[in-house]
């Protein structure tokens, strides 16, 4: 305002009153903002209109913007449909769309009606009128409305409120489109299928006046079948056929495809690209409709023959195609891999896995910028266990800017869990940049919004910051990166209290926002045709989301654990309480204890999702590692290595001569752990890649369990860490009273005797782990590719497959390689151990 008051320029005056909608925003309490800033606000900007000062668009968007938090919609409407509504141009159909949502808002649904009425009338093919016009006729059926008998139904014209009309209205849009000289409009064809979905839902016999559904899917397709969208407009109405209908469906579209004679292969090929995209269509309804999944293995693969012949035919119209480009046939070749994913999951069978690879590998080189080959082949290599093709691929998407938050996961989930390491830092490390970053941005975004008067886009770029930073995949990034750190460097490169304190981090305090956390990740990302009940539903978000959340509060809460148990650090053993609260050590122990606490609670949450499983389909999200890390004992081990951390710091205030039954539990304590880590190491016994009977087969849950027994394992060393400073000192002090009284017995503590039988059975169990891992190596890399019978009709795609296998069996030595490497720096950390 002190600006202003210098320069009486309206956008300095603007930036006072946008300033008052921030502090709204960004306050704590409603109803400070409800009953202070913006009414201010709102006061400041009819000040300006009382006096004919407003002169910009962007004036009236703030005014508008600020009515509409308050909640005046009835005023906001007078605003819109007066005379400064006319500054409203820089976006088509501004005024319409603000009176549209605001009739909604005040549910004047004949208003709704008229307004959608009319501007359908301009344009028959904007859909989003189309849904407010439908809308607005069933609430108004609801409400028994009807016209007043002298006057206009309402301000903004007639009202069509009964069914008869509305049916009239869409069949009167659709001969307007069909006596066109010119290419129809997609709009009112689609409508009518809406309706007849909206009318079946509700009961309504009026229905049968639109058309027989079969009918007019056939007409749509006759139509549009030529281009891309009309797979997408259509598959969302396929279930208005009923199931006796599907073939017949198939069979009507594909005499609408014109097909050239059949070749040598006895398939039939078009003969132009717009040709070729009606039969691509046919096959995309008929996947989308079950005719595929159907099949037995034999139908399966003829499909895949036929699929790939037509891919490969349908090079021909890309061959002068520039690299960025994608090729006309590309579709086919996706979809025979999604049959061949389809086989591998039905039979169990590796080898269509590997085809599946092959296939997407081939269509990769002929079409390198194509998106949806680089996804799938992410998926499947992960669901292989095999990382390190990952990282390239995932680099070659060049994610842009909010991409690196909404499929981000499909890298993260994995990178850690098949061992490799450096990737997975690396991994983490990139996401975290663009989080990180978005803070500067956004600050930049809202700078130059109020540059430029662009005041709505103000709060659109604190909604970006707060999504972001609420982000689920933000939290996940950071918690398991900080545990990464810990596993690889911890009493290693630096100790575990140095390598805490590096982090900042500080166990009291949970920088996850739970309740407000956002799941932003993309579930359909992958272009999917299958049937509606392979489909991604909304209980599979919620399950996935749920299952998330879990397994991040689980590594949240080891993360902090593992820092109390660092900041708890070596204390001497004090007898006196007052000075043990005076240090510090006793409200650092109390929140040790309030955390361990909570990790038990949430284990046994985690136990009853592991209880119930949830079968995602392939294309849906990912599981989580919660069921393998509970099937395995991974998590409970490290509960109870933890939880043992607990009976120590009692041990070093009782001392080790009045113990002797605390010393029993904790040496029971350490004896439980060898065995649950060696229950651990044998679930990763058995072969990771084998040739059997001339065939690669896989076994990535090995791979993954591997991790979890050296996560176990750096835990278990950390307790051992924490329980060789509490012991050493106890130690030296008893030994000190055995001189004073001359005692001269050699027998060493309970606890000390166990304390040193865990870190020679600990060493132990590495040495074993080792061992495996290094036969697995020999043993993966004595199987030769050349050795392998795999069918394929040419030399090239068993080549493409082979090729696969090849960046698996690289993948899988690399994640043993690193895995052993850290397996034998914590075997050297044993030695300092010692008590």
């Amino acid at each position: 305002m002190a600006l202003y008051k210098i320069v009486p320029k309206n956008p300095y005056y603007f930036w006072s009153v946008m300033s008052l909608v921030m502090q709204a925003i960004s306050a704590q309490d409603e109803k400070l903002s409800q009953t202070m800033f913006l009414p201010l606000a709102e006061r400041m900007v009819e000040k300006m209109v009382k006096e004919e000062k407003i002169e910009a668009e962007a004036e009236v968007q703030l005014y508008f913007m600020i009515l509409e938090r308050l909640g005046k919609c009835v005023e906001a409407l007078e605003v819109i449909r007066g005379p400064l509504g006319e500054k409203l141009t820089s976006e088509l159909q501004s005024r319409e769309n603000k009176c549209m949502m605001l009739y909604q808002r005040l549910k004047r649904w004949p208003e709704c009606n008229s307004l959608a009425h009319k501007l359908l009338l301009k344009n028959p093919d904007d859909w989003q009128f189309y849904s407010c016009y439908f809308d607005s006729l069933f609430y108004l059926i609801d409400q028994s409305w009807s016209p007043p008998e002298e006057g206009d139904h309402c301000p903004e014209g007639p009202v069509h409120h009964t069914v008869t009309e509305v049916v009239r209205f869409v069949v009167d849009r659709v001969k307007g489109e069909d006596g066109k000289d010119s290419r129809s409009l997609r709009g009112p064809y689609l409508a009518r299928l809406e309706l007849i979905h909206r009318l079946r839902e509700r009961g309504c016999p009026e229905e049968s006046l639109l058309g027989e559904p079969l009918e007019l899917m056939v007409q749509f397709f006759g139509k549009f079948g030529d281009k891309p969208c009309c797979i997408t407009d259509l598959k969302i109405y396929l279930h208005l056929l009923a199931p006796d209908q599907h073939v017949q469906f198939i069979n009507l579209l594909s005499e609408a495809v014109p097909l050239g004679e059949q070749g040598e292969e006895g398939f039939a090929f078009p003969d132009d690209t717009k040709a070729m995209q009606r039969h691509l269509c046919v096959c995309q309804l008929s996947r989308a409709i079950g005719l595929h999944h159907a099949l037995d293995v034999d139908g399966k693969l003829r499909l895949i023959t036929e699929l790939k012949a037509h891919y490969r035919y349908g090079l021909k119209f890309g061959k002068n195609a520039v690299k960025t480009e994608l090729q006309f046939s590309d579709m086919y070749c996706l979809m025979a891999a999604h049959v061949y994913i389809d086989l591998w999951k039905e039979t169990g069978n590796d080898n269509y896995v590997w085809q599946s690879l092959g296939v997407l590998h081939e269509g990769l080189t002929l079409s390198p910028s194509n998106a949806q080959f680089k996804l799938l082949l992410l998926l499947v290599y992960c669901q292989l266990g095999a990382f390190e093709p990952v990282v390239d691929l995932y680099s070659s998407l060049d994610a842009k800017h909010v991409q690196h938050d909404t499929i981000g996961f499909l890298l993260t989930r994995y990178a850690e869990s098949l061992g490799q390491f450096a990737a997975a830092s690396q991994t983490c490390n990139f996401s975290l940049r663009f989080f990180h970053s978005n803070q500067k941005d956004t600050s930049e975004y809202i700078i130059q919004a109020y540059k430029y008067g662009a005041f709505e886009k103000i709060p659109e770029f604190i909604a970006l910051r707060n999504r972001l930073n609420q982000s689920l995949h933000f939290a996940q990034c950071r918690t398991e990166r900080m545990l990464l750190d810990l596993f690889l460097e911890a009493d290693i490169v630096l100790s575990l209290e140095e390598s805490v304190k590096a982090m900042s981090l500080s166990p009291e305090e949970d920088d996850i926002p739970w309740d407000t956390m956002r799941d932003n990740r993309d579930l359909t990302v992958f272009t999917s045709w299958d049937p509606k009940d392979r489909m991604l539903t909304e209980e599979h978000r919620r399950r996935s989301l749920e299952e998330e959340s879990v397994w991040l509060r689980l590594r949240s809460l080891t993360l902090r654990i593992l820092a109390s148990l660092a900041d708890l650090g070596h204390t001497p053993s004090q007898q006196n309480s007052e000075k043990v609260n005076e240090n510090g050590v006793g409200d650092k122990g109390s929140i040790l204890s309030s955390l361990l606490s909570q990790l038990n609670q949430t284990l046994q949450t985690a136990a009853q999702i592991a209880e119930k499983p949830t079968q995602y389909p392939f294309l849906g999200p990912p599981s989580t590692r919660l069921a393998a890390a509970l099937s395995t004992g991974s998590c409970q081990c490290q509960a109870a290595a933890l939880q043992l951390s607990v009976h120590l710091q009692n041990l070093e205030t009782a001392g080790l001569d009045e113990s002797s039954e605390l010393q029993t539990q904790i040496c029971n304590g350490f004896k439980s752990l060898v065995v649950q880590l060696q229950e651990i190491l044998n679930k990763c016994k058995g072969d990771v890649l084998e040739m059997k009977d001339s065939k690669l087969k896989t076994q990535p849950s090995l791979l993954e369990n591997l991790i979890f027994f050296v996560e176990t394992v750096c835990i278990v060393l950390w307790m051992a860490s924490h329980c060789a400073k509490i012991l050493r000192p106890l130690k030296t002090s008893l030994q000190k009273k055995k001189k004073k009284k001359k005692d001269t017995s050699t027998a060493l503590p309970a606890v000390v005797c166990g304390f040193q039988e865990l870190t020679g059975s600990v060493q132990e169990l590495i040495t074993q782990a080792l061992d495996y891992i290094k036969n697995q190596e020999t043993e993966i890399t004595a199987i030769k590719l050349s050795g392998l019978s795999l069918e394929g009709p040419t030399e090239e795609e068993v080549s493409f497959a082979k090729a696969a296998m090849d960046k698996v069996q690289s993948s899988y030595l690399r994640s043993l390689q690193e895995v052993g490497d850290l397996l034998k720096k914590r075997a050297e950390t044993i030695k300092n151990l010692k008590i």
